[in-house]
């Protein structure tokens, strides 16, 4: 508050000031406020609190050391034009005369995040956060009343005598909704990986650093290092989800369901790594709002927040270039357009040789029959992403997105028919189109909706042309897609939550296979719509230390009259300051299905294809899942471990994968999975290290194929994962070991391999591979070119060791000699990437 200065003080003050000034013009020079002020505070042992902008550019002559502190300030203010304020004894207030200034920083009271293009509004004037979450605002009396506001948050409207105005200090807002799940267990594996208490596991690209083999953000790769998660073929289109095939995973995209995964056919995610920020894993107890995936789903998503500030990235690798834009077109909106290109066009580097030698071995693409001549080989592929978010008001905003995926490889067969020289060409592309529409509405402290529909489409079409039989045979496969989703969030208390909600979705599977010679076509299109309703109580405990999520989901398909209940169940308890333990459970559905009707299929490079369930020879598939476990954590040491029980019915033969006997054989069964998780991570200083052990017995039970269990394709009983991580300032490096059994395969009895011109198997996977291993490493180091452009260069070796693994093997019949026919994982594969942030 302000002192009133009597006439008689004023009157000396003045003399003072006037023979002071006459005095030190003549013998001293001009100095400017900011040196000034830091002078008088050390020597009369007081603080002045103003912002930089209001004493910049102000030089004046120092005033006499031996005037007492109020004969300084009044002093100050007649030299400067401002006023110094005294506050408390120890306190001075500097600011503008005219006007009242209110200054800060706006950030989450949970998190200390700072808050960036939030609202500060009084009644005649209103303001914007800068990226540093600084505000400032005029004010023109103590009592005006002051309103900051920003999406997702708790409004606060109060007098500006109520705030603390002694400096520009830190001003807290709280979530409006804040999520009963919270991260029981920072840098889970590695720096950015987390752990949640819902028991799901979560990636922030944002704060990840490096993994084993990786230099750059592929989702699909970084999944793997999840004890549980792994591809027996080696490829991000066959992940492999505590023993159940890819097709169980629901694989999400800002909310859209994505029924492609990768580029060159599953070596690389087809999700642009700088445009994708956050990874939601879930091996069991998915929220219920989610449908499908009845093994695990993957869920992906861009950044949430508006920026305000332009940001850009270009890159290029050994096998694509890639660029990254964040754009703000106002205050309130931003748009982020992310593309990505194979470079095969330009050069074919030893990275792409090795991909494109993986994908087609063994086909058609690789060795035709003797006659004929493959040339011409090439592949491509390209993606495309945008994401764009407008804020309406405080209570709404909309966020769009889109992403477009493209994969083509082609070839020219050659060969000479009746003394003439013929080509034909052969192509197979993969197409993946969608987009998104999301609407987010918040109706006050304790109630928000979101809204959301998303169409996707995908297309596998592959041109086989046979030069010998002039024959031209088609085949393709499509899914269109279209879901509408509400959910609605009502806060009970600071203990519960309720969510609610409805969600429709039409899937449309359409496959063709058509000859010219001779003349032969079959069309099979077919459509299933599904009504979802939902209810999810969410609990967390006054401590934090308990989290309870209990839902059920409820779904009608209207073709087959069918109702299915899904109950949900999340629960995790922390106890004895260290640990924490869970139970995890849930019931799920699906429709699609991918199968194999023929393993020339597409050429042999993408030999899967999606379909729908009709309820008889395809059946809806289901499955249930409990799991617990129990983790310590304490000074840089970790140990968690989960024990689970899996059963998933209405699976189908030709979705497993068969290459034995049953490889034609069309029946329905089910398979159940008895395993456990186990992870052991310590962190030291600058290194990072752990060890991943999981132990699975995953069998089928096919009545119509045998009458007992037998151990599924996908049984890989040990698995493990050994990496650590080193980092300086500038300099990560990574290393890693994966090790695991062999893939069950079925061997013909020795020495009575064919028995009435077929194979003569014996007992059904009751044979294995030989042992997979793989020695990864990566290294990135990240400079500065300029003050605002930085760098990263990056490296890496995959399977350093160049070891001969076996992913697969099957056996055919040649000229009464049954062959073995083995495919291998890639050998060493370098890669570097050299990236430019802006």
């Amino acid at each position: 508050m302000e002192k009133t200065i009597n006439r008689t003080n004023t009157l000396y003050c003045l003399l003072l000031f006037i023979f002071f000034n006459g005095y030190s013009q003549s013998t001293i020079k001009k100095e400017s406020l900011s040196h000034i002020l830091s002078t008088i505070q050390a020597h009369y042992n007081v603080q002045f609190n103003y912002a930089e902008d209001t004493i910049e550019n102000i030089f004046l002559f120092p005033p006499n050391k031996d005037l007492s502190l109020e004969e300084v300030l009044v002093y100050l203010d007649l030299e400067t034009g401002l006023s110094f304020l005294k506050m408390s004894e120890s306190i001075v207030l500097v600011k503008p005369k005219e006007n009242l200034f209110f200054c800060g920083y706006l950030k989450d009271r949970d998190n200390l995040k700072l808050l960036e293009a939030a609202t500060i509004q009084t009644n005649n004037t209103s303001t914007i956060t800068d990226h540093n979450g600084f505000f400032q605002i005029e004010i023109k009396n103590l009592n005006e009343l002051v309103t900051i506001r920003f999406l997702g948050y708790k409004t606060i409207t109060k007098s500006f005598k109520e705030f603390s105005k002694l400096t520009c200090e830190d001003v807290f807002l709280t979530p409006n909704f804040q999520p009963l799940s919270e991260v029981v267990i920072t840098n889970y594996i590695a720096s950015g990986i987390n752990k949640i208490s819902n028991g799901s596991y979560e990636i922030n690209f944002s704060d990840f650093e490096i993994l084993p083999g990786l230099i750059d953000n592929d989702v699909l790769q970084s999944v793997q290092a999840f004890p549980g998660i792994l591809s027996v073929n080696e490829t991000v289109s066959n992940i492999n989800i505590r023993g159940g095939t890819h097709d169980q995973n629901l694989i999400l995209w800002d909310g859209i369901k994505m029924y492609q995964s990768g580029h060159f056919f599953g070596l690389i995610s087809m999700y642009n790594p700088q445009i994708t920020q956050h990874v939601s894993l879930r091996k069991n107890g998915s929220d219920v709002s989610l449908s499908d995936g009845v093994s695990g789903t993957i869920l992906m998503e861009t950044e949430k927040e508006i920026n305000n500030h332009f940001k850009g990235a270009l890159a290029l690798n050994l096998t694509d270039a890639s660029g990254f834009a964040d754009i703000p077109v106002n205050e309130f909106s931003s748009l982020q357009i992310a593309a990505r290109k194979s470079i095969s066009d330009f050069v074919e580097t030893p990275t792409y040789t090795a991909f494109f030698d993986r994908i087609s071995q063994n086909t058609e693409v690789a060795s035709n029959v003797s006659a004929i001549t493959n040339t011409n080989e090439t592949f491509d592929f390209y993606d495309t992403s945008l994401r764009w978010i407008y804020k309406i008001s405080d209570k709404d905003d909309i966020q769009l997105n889109f992403i477009n995926v493209h994969n083509q490889l082609m070839f020219t067969e050659n060969a000479t028919v009746d003394n003439v020289d013929e080509s034909r060409e052969s192509k197979l592309t993969q197409n993946s189109i969608a987009g998104a529409l999301h609407y987010n509405r918040l109706w006050n402290d304790d109630f928000k909706t979101e809204f959301e529909v998303y169409e996707t489409d995908y297309e596998l079409k592959a041109l086989n042309a046979n030069i010998l039989d002039s024959q031209r045979f088609l085949q393709e496969n499509k899914v269109s897609e279209t879901s509408v989703k509400l959910k609605a969030h009502y806060k009970i208390n600071n203990y519960f939550e309720l969510l609610n909600g409805y969600h429709f979705v039409e899937t449309k599977v359409t496959n063709l296979d058509d000859v010219d010679v001779p003349l032969f076509r079959i069309l099979v299109s077919e459509v299933l719509r599904t009504h979802g309703v939902f209810s999810q109580l969410g609990y967390k405990s006054e401590s934090k230390k308990t989290a309870l999520n209990i839902g059920l989901r409820y779904n009608y398909i209207g073709k087959f009259k069918k109702s299915i209940f899904e109950p949900r169940v999340t629960f995790n308890h922390q106890f004895l300051k260290y640990f924490s333990f869970e139970i995890l459970g849930e019931y799920k559905h699906q429709n699609t299905s991918q199968v194999i009707n023929f393993q020339n299929d597409f050429l042999g490079i993408e030999k899967r294809r999606w379909q729908l369930a009709n309820n008889e020879s395809i059946p809806i598939i289901t499955s249930k899942q409990i799991s617990t476990g129990v983790n310590y954590n304490h000074r840089g040491w970790l140990f968690d471990i989960d024990f689970y029980f899996k059963e998933v019915n209405g699976i189908t033969s030709q979705s497993q994968g068969f290459q034995n006997q049953y490889e034609f054989i069309k029946t329905q069964g089910s398979y159940d999975v008895k395993g456990l998780d186990l992870l052991l991570r310590k962190k030291m200083n600058r290194f990072n290290t752990w060890l991943s052990y999981s132990l699975m017995d995953n069998r089928y039970s096919f009545e119509d194929l045998e009458t007992n269990y037998f151990p599924s394709n996908y049984n890989i009983a040990h698995s493990i994962n050994i990496g650590t991580t080193f980092k300086t300032n500038n300099l990560k490096l990574s290393a890693g070991l994966n090790w695991h059994t062999g893939k069950p395969t079925t061997v013909p009895v020795f020495n009575n391999e064919i028995v009435n011109n077929t194979i003569n198997y014996g007992p059904t996977n009751a044979s294995n591979l030989k042992d997979y291993m793989r020695l990864d490493v990566s290294a990135i180091y990240n400079f500065k070119l300029t003050n605002k452009v930085r760098a990263h260069l990056g490296a890496s070796i995959w399977n350093v060791l160049d070891k001969q693994n076996e992913v697969n093997n099957f056996f055919r019949i040649n000229e009464q000699e049954v062959l073995e026919t083995k495919q291998y994982s890639l050998g060493i594969t370098p890669n570097a990437v050299f990236r430019v942030y802006f």
